[in-house]
């Protein structure tokens, strides 16, 4: 009798330890409903996200329609997935293996999911990132139309197409020590300094640097360049951009004309 009497509690004392520990395991992620601005084909989210947090952007779409999505960040563990209308789990784009663009025609129509998170190693240290979403969805019969200049008006669709509104010269610098040069440039334009710079380095390779409102938020960083980061500064009308060992000095005139 005094080792029944002596057992229950601890088991009821296990029960109570192992309880909490579920409950924190649980994450929500929460919802956002992407809503095109009239005649536009396009949206850009900025934001930012700690640790576990992770985003759901709705986005609704018809079947056989196109899809480009495309993130810039400044966490190399920060990746989105894309899940087709009904699915809360399987994905038709993994971005963690496949990378942070996509394109391609839509299998069926309604609420499409585009999930962004940081990856699991990266959420248990609390880590953060700051990112740049970019959706286009159009006809897919606008893409193979030769009348049509441009998928869209977006500046930094343009500006992987090659339409320029404008192009130059600024100075820049590519490593760490290097004396500052010039490379040409070509800029697209949304209007409002929202802008698209794409820089043609001294090696031959491209940089493109987003501007929005004037402001310079990113840039084009991959894991073959070793996803540099991204700093700004204004002095007067002039912007100083470091991208990794990169630099780059990019008036205002080139983001708004004249």
């Amino acid at each position: 009798m005094n080792y029944s009497t002596f057992h229950v509690p601890l088991v009821i004392t296990a029960l109570v330890v192992i309880t909490p520990t579920i409950t924190v395991a649980q994450n929500e992620t929460r919802t956002e409903r992407i809503q095109f601005e009239p005649g536009a084909s396009s949206a850009v989210v900025e934001n930012s996200m700690t640790g576990y947090e992770s985003v759901d952007y709705i986005i609704r779409a018809s079947e056989g329609q196109y899809m480009n999505v495309s993130m810039a960040t400044d966490n190399t563990s920060n990746y989105f997935n894309i899940l087709a209308p009904g699915e809360n789990e399987a994905a038709i784009f993994i971005g963690s293996t496949q990378g942070n663009q996509y394109e391609g025609i839509l299998p069926a129509s309604g609420d499409y999911k585009i999930r962004v998170y940081l990856m699991r190693s990266a959420a248990r240290r609390d880590e953060m990132a700051n990112y740049r979403l970019e959706m286009i969805i159009t006809d897919s019969e606008t893409l193979s139309s030769p009348d049509e200049s441009a998928v869209s008006s977006d500046d930094a669709t343009r500006a992987g197409g090659g339409e320029f509104d404008a192009t130059g010269q600024i100075p820049c610098a590519q490593y760490m020590g290097q004396p500052m040069t010039v490379c040409d440039f070509g800029v697209s334009r949304e209007g409002n300094g929202t802008a698209t710079v794409v820089i043609t380095k001294p090696d031959g390779q491209t940089r493109a640097i987003f501007f929005v409102d004037g402001q310079a938020n990113s840039a084009d960083t991959s894991q073959a360049d070793g996803y540099g980061e991204f700093k700004a500064e204004r002095e007067s009308d002039l912007n100083f951009i470091r991208v990794g060992e990169e630099r780059y000095e990019i008036p205002d005139a080139v983001i708004y004309g004249g």
